[in-house]
């Protein structure tokens, strides 16, 4: 299990190797982008900030509770902060699991816990030229992201 807070460009095929195992039937890959609309206006980009200690021990402690609960340490979860453009990835969480099922469902836990726990800030920036700061738990609604 790692969990990091990093600002180099996240690499889904090495993370997915990582948590990769002959005794798992199953491992999910989940890549947060950078879209181009939100909440109706054109982004061209987000700058992502933290509090990387905070955030680091907040994102351990979700991943601790995922192993837990859905019994897998094979977990790795990267957040990136800088300045990201349209497409690029923001956050990636890899699991395995010898079934699917526990894999999804720690895979999805993970996200929807960190979208609501962990300390990290988003600034979009419009195709008008603004920036603005982003509730980040904003769109998250019981149950799942809105």
């Amino acid at each position: 299990m790692r969990t990091a807070i990093v600002e180099h460009v996240l690499d889904p095929a090495a993370l997915l190797d990582e948590v990769a195992s002959t005794d798992s039937g199953a491992s999910t890959l989940f890549v947060g982008t950078v879209r181009r609309v939100n909440e109706g206006r054109d982004v061209t980009g987000i700058d992502y900030s933290a509090y990387g200690p905070m955030a680091e021990s907040e994102m351990g402690m979700i991943a601790a509770e995922a192993e837990k609960r859905f019994g897998t340490s094979r977990i790795v979860v990267e957040h990136r902060l800088g300045t990201l453009t349209l497409g690029e990835a923001s956050i990636i969480i890899a699991v395995s699991h010898p079934r699917r099922a526990p894999a999804i469902e720690a895979q999805r836990f993970l996200i929807e816990e960190i979208k609501k726990r962990v300390p990290v800030w988003k600034r979009e920036h419009y195709a008008d030229g603004t920036r603005e700061w982003v509730e980040p738990t904003a769109g998250v609604v019981a149950g799942g992201a809105a």
